[in-house]
């Protein structure tokens, strides 16, 4: 099913606030930046989310102490598909997450997953957030290993990237 140039152009801005409030969650859940992740949900969401069920206080109370045991991770959103029906939206977006794991014994491993968020989205007033997600895991990998940040990558050093407040983001632009 295709969807027609003038009904596109007419939702432009709604997909776009759409498509903005899926790149807020990305943002907010690498950088452990809790207003972030809440700008992206209504109070009274469901997220169905690997296991965890509830709201957006929930998610985060759940997410943040797993995610903030990493030592990094990075959510890319595409393939975003948007069907608007008034103040109403379903989303299909597909994940990829990349994460650097702190094993017991000190070592570290990479983990990438890749799937689906599936969100109904709500407008009220002039916004778009999620009302309901699900989550669905089509792909992962797990390596035994992770790289080898004293040695930088390709034998350039560079600081990795941080976590709210600290990360350079926070510092040189404003988002959100």
């Amino acid at each position: 099913m295709t969807t027609s140039l003038s009904r596109i152009i007419g939702e432009l801005a709604d997909r776009e606030a759409i498509r903005e409030c899926l790149y807020r969650y990305a943002r907010g859940v690498d950088r452990l930046d809790a207003d972030m992740v809440r700008s992206a949900y209504w109070p009274d969401c469901l997220d169905e989310h690997m296991g965890f069920t509830g709201n957006a206080e929930a998610f985060i109370a759940w997410s943040f102490p797993i995610m903030g045991a990493m030592d990094q991770t990075m959510h890319l959103i595409g393939n975003v598909l948007v069907e608007v029906r008034g103040d109403e939206a379903d989303a299909e977006s597909c994940f990829h997450g990349i994460h650097r794991i702190n094993l017991p014994d000190g070592s570290k491993s990479d983990v990438i997953a890749a799937g689906r968020y599936l969100d109904t989205f709500h407008r009220r007033g002039d916004e778009w957030r999620i009302a309901k997600r699900f989550v669905v895991t089509d792909w992962f990998r797990q390596y035994p290993d992770s790289a080898d940040w004293s040695q930088g990558m390709l034998g350039i050093m560079a600081k990795p990237g941080g976590r709210f407040p600290e990360d350079e983001s926070y510092k040189r632009i404003r988002i959100g």
